[in-house]
């Protein structure tokens, strides 16, 4: 059996293969063309074949696949059921609508200890506990076949194949749940503005923490205030249609790159949970660096660009139109002003629409004249800083315009690559439409040398970083 040339660790690859060959002489091997969330296509590797399982004294043999990653050993399997027609896929802790199969040991993945064989004995272990899959009836055999062909494209989107699921369909239809994971103070001041906004139907905290309900979490429990649930529990965040991240890590890390590492692992046992129980949600991130961290949770998450955003410059743009309407008269100036770019020192003021005259003088004067207004306003803006209640504003305001489907502008973080000459995949606060989909248009800036050459050194900063973390 020979595969393709694009596996970086070949020979790791082919004793893995012997290995699970060994193991379980029933698993067959090909390469076939795997079809990403985000609809980019690439040729895997692939075994197919069951795993015995015992459950209530019975025995049950269940149909796995496992597609290899061409940068295997260092990157887990992506893991699938594959039912035949007349089973029937049981939603639960480890299993999706789709089949998707997850494992704490495909979130802890780590070479040189984890391995697919080990990775099968866990699935064996974690399907005694709970049976991913059930027996049909020959009416609804027929019906399985519509969701059996989804499965076998394994493309992104919804099937009209309902699953038989444990936790019940309390939260669907048009009920506006959102998720704030962490909580810190960042966390508690998102679900008080969210709540103060009234924005959603049901708000859950999640608390990851260790130990009992301590400061901010323990006063929210005292006084409780309406639609407001915490949990320890991922599983009840199922079905939001916003989840809101603000986790960050709080130890004693040495350089700024440990920092990003350890909040990147923290990410790691996080997202891949959080995006199997809402699939259909928005991330939107406040977690720091925003950038990276936006950039992280699009990767772990495999979902569409367009539904992972950053908080990015939203606050800043908000209060640097403000600044201009109120203190420096500028209205007319105020409704195509951004802040774009990197968070921090790096931010930049930008222009969208073509609001200057066509003659080059008048046009160069009135450049001049608008960014000695705009320099203004970001002196006026210096030192207010981003508590964690304005934060929190700048998110409810993000969280509305996405629930209500608003198509309001916002400057946020999102995949920057194809714009200002950025050829890399970086995230960067840009003037965005946003609507229940997330992300529905970047809306074009206004052409400037100064600021393409500021979003490219941010970009090239941020990926420089990015390629020294582990995914």
């Amino acid at each position: 059996f020979s595969f393709s040339s694009q596996y970086k660790f070949r020979d790791l690859t082919i004793e893995e293969l012997k290995n699970v060959s060994k193991t379980y002489p029933n698993f067959t091997f090909s390469m076939n063309t795997y079809t990403f969330k985000d609809g980019s296509q690439k040729d895997l590797l692939n075994f197919s074949g069951t795993i015995p399982v015992r459950y209530a004294g019975n025995s049950y043999n269940i149909p796995i696949q496992l597609w290899i990653l061409d940068s295997h050993p260092f990157a887990p399997p992506i893991c699938f059921l594959k039912p035949t027609a007349n089973m029937g896929i049981s939603v639960g802790k480890h299993v999706d609508a789709h089949g998707r199969i997850y494992l704490p040991y495909l979130q802890n993945w780590s070479h040189p200890k984890s391995t697919v064989i080990g990775l099968i004995k866990e699935m064996i272990a974690k399907f005694e506990e709970e049976l991913p899959l059930y027996s049909l009836s020959s009416s609804d055999a027929a019906r399985q076949s519509e969701l059996l062909s989804y499965i076998a494209k394994i493309t992104e989107g919804e099937t009209d194949m309902k699953s038989r699921s444990k936790t019940g369909d309390k939260n669907e239809g048009c009920f506006n749940k959102i998720t704030v994971v962490g909580a810190g103070d960042l966390g508690i001041a998102c679900v008080l503005a969210v709540a103060a906004k009234g924005v959603a139907d049901k708000v859950i905290l999640l608390d990851l923490s260790e130990g009992a309900a301590k400061g901010g979490t323990m006063d929210l429990e005292i006084f409780a205030l309406p639609n407001v649930e915490i949990s320890k529990d991922l599983s009840a965040s199922a079905d939001s249609k916003v989840v809101i991240l603000t986790v960050n890590f709080l130890g004693n890390a040495q350089t700024y790159l440990d920092v990003i590492q350890s909040n990147v692992d923290l990410f790691r046992g996080i997202i891949p949970s959080i995006s199997h129980y809402s699939q259909n949600a928005v991330l939107l991130i406040a977690s720091h660096p925003v950038e990276i961290m936006t950039y992280v949770s699009w990767k772990l998450s495999a979902f569409p660009k367009s539904r992972v955003i950053g908080v990015g410059a939203n606050l800043d743009s908000e209060r640097f139109q403000y600044v201009l309407t109120n203190l420096l008269k500028a209205e007319l100036l105020a409704k195509d002003a951004w802040v774009i770019g990197e968070q921090g020192e790096d931010k930049v003021p930008s222009w969208t629409g073509d609001n200057l005259v066509a003659d080059q003088t008048e046009g160069m004067a009135a450049r001049n004249s608008r960014e000695k207004v705009a320099n203004r306003a970001m002196e006026v803006l210096k030192g207010k800083g981003q508590r964690s209640w304005s934060v929190g504003l700048s998110v409810a305001d993000l969280t509305d315009s996405i629930l209500k489907d608003k198509r309001k502008v916002h400057s946020v973080s999102t995949l920057a690559k194809g714009c200002c000459n950025i050829n890399s995949e970086v995230f960067l606060s840009l003037p965005c439409i946003l609507g229940t989909s997330g992300v529905i248009e970047m809306v074009k800036l206004e052409e400037d040398p100064l600021v393409e050459e500021k979003l490219q050194s941010s970009a090239a900063s941020i990926h420089d970083l990015q390629q020294q973390l582990k995914l």
